[in-house]
């Protein structure tokens, strides 16, 4: 029963060959393509809007030179939404529950904003290890604590994405396994069950979408101080 619990989260292969190319390429034919019409229908309307709104957001605390991420920044951000919604849909698979692709995508992304800090204001991106009016003996312990908590920052990233999404998937299988259990037993607690993992499904809608926004916003966070 246990072992079934986590199958969801196995990458799904076919003669052996693994699918999850699929499921990563599958979300980029879903999106509408813009034409040259003066009127777009409203489904790609609500697209560019869509897109619009949080590309102001995100790139409003970044100077002129952090503009150049609003692409990368904006197709990572409907990429991860549109895997995190599928995900959510009976019998699919989830790409970013797998921490190998969370951290491919974290850290070219977080080393890339270093490099950039390295290159263009080396001082600044040096002296973020060392708060200033530090005292003389603290100064070897805050370097130290502060090249780590660089240094784990991929990982967080990472980390925060597949563990919220696992632990959605499995709350949302737990919850609909006792549905099916309860009803031949009790069918009104076999109700307020499904009702249940009714509102934890709305939640995890939104947990899909929060994530994904978290994700982008930590690396721009992460540019800001390298531009």
């Amino acid at each position: 029963m246990m072992a079934s619990f986590f199958d969801q989260f196995a990458s799904p292969s076919f003669l052996g060959i693994p699918l999850i190319a699929i499921a990563i390429a599958l979300p980029w034919t879903l999106f509408p393509t813009p034409t040259s019409r003066w009127l777009n229908n409203r489904l790609i309307t609500l697209q560019t809007w869509f897109i619009s709104r949080f590309t102001n957001q995100l790139l409003l605390p970044l100077n002129v030179g952090g503009h150049k991420w609003a692409l990368l920044f904006a197709s990572l951000m409907v990429f991860l939404i549109t895997i995190n919604m599928l995900g959510l849909l009976p019998y699919t698979f989830t790409p970013t529950t797998q921490l190998s692709l969370n951290m491919g995508f974290a850290v070219p992304l977080w080393l890339a904003t270093v490099i950039i800090g390295m290159r263009n204001q080396p001082t600044v991106a040096l002296g973020h290890l060392l708060p200033e009016g530090t005292p003389i003996p603290l100064i070897p312990v805050l370097i130290i604590i502060e090249t780590i908590s660089l240094f784990i920052r991929p990982l967080a990233l990472g980390v925060r994405l597949t563990a919220n999404l696992t632990a959605g998937h499995l709350l949302i299988q737990l919850i609909a396994t006792a549905v099916f259990v309860l009803m031949p037993m009790m069918p009104t607690v076999a109700i307020l069950t499904a009702a249940v993992l009714f509102l934890l499904t709305l939640l995890e809608v939104a947990v899909a979408m929060i994530q994904a926004y978290v994700f982008v916003l930590l690396l721009s966070l992460y540019l800001q101080e390298n531009v």
